[in-house]
């Protein structure tokens, strides 16, 4: 009987599902989105953490996020970074490819390394990982470790806007002379921008540029009941004026820094 090369993506599609429901009975999971037994995070929230990229706009922070941070997506990202659900990862790391991918479009070459905000050490205790190194590694992506923390700070969350800005500013600074490097800042969850201002202030101040930034979701305005999404293109992105720095890019296969 000859081979339908077309019959092999639905044949390895029922082969992984096998695998899953075999995994499943001897270690029992539950969707980290909705509960349902079985999967990581179900098919159907899957189709939530679908990446949609907008520039979200935050003060004097642009950044591209993929995800809207609520309902299902809230729940998968609180379980990966505080319920030890790394095996929510992937879907993830797509999304927040995604949002680096749409931050760097159109961007002339040049070499562009990832910049993320370092955990504290207390989160580091506590999780044991840092979720957005992780979430860039499954992106192929290895950050470049460049700032660091000036004196301990609270987690962000819980904190209104005010408290926020205090609790980043002076945070951070660069471990050396960034000069003559470009950075591509990278967080998880964009809210009031306290905490990229902050980096891109410690970027610059080390003599770096940032090309742009670029978050795995945002949390919606609340004073606006929508989206904080914008029909604004890369260009329109005031990143000169706010971060110092011209846009550069990193094109697929993403290299390390």
């Amino acid at each position: 009987m000859p081979h339908d090369p077309s019959s092999a993506p639905s044949w390895r599609g029922a082969v992984r599902r096998a695998a899953l429901d075999a995994l499943a009975v001897v270690v029992p999971v539950a969707c980290a989105g909705c509960g349902r037994p079985d999967r990581s995070v179900c098919p159907a929230c899957l189709v939530a953490l679908r990446p949609v990229p907008r520039v979200a706009q935050r003060a004097t922070v642009a950044a591209w996020a993929a995800l809207e941070y609520a309902d299902v997506v809230a729940k998968v990202v609180g379980a990966y970074k505080d319920g030890s659900r790394t095996d929510t990862a992937a879907p993830l790391a797509a999304a927040l490819a995604a949002s680096v991918v749409a931050a760097l479009a159109g961007s002339p070459a040049g070499s562009v390394e990832a910049c993320t905000v370092p955990s504290t050490r207390a989160a580091m205790r506590r999780r044991g990982y840092a979720p957005v190194d992780v979430l860039l590694a499954g992106c192929g992506i290895r950050p470049s470790r460049v700032l660091r923390p000036t004196r301990a700070r609270e987690d962000q969350a819980g904190l209104d806007a005010d408290a926020r800005r205090l609790n980043a500013a002076g945070a951070l600074t660069a471990r050396g002379d960034l000069r003559g490097r470009r950075f591509l800042l990278v967080d998880d969850i964009l809210t009031t921008g306290s905490t990229l201002a902050e980096a891109a202030r410690a970027v610059v101040a080390g003599g770096g540029s940032v090309a742009a930034a670029a978050v795995l979701a945002e949390t919606p305005l609340r004073h606006s009941g929508r989206l904080a999404a914008s029909q604004e293109t890369h260009r329109d992105i005031p990143f000169e004026g706010g971060y110092g720095g011209r846009t550069g890019v990193v094109v697929p296969p993403f290299g390390s820094g």
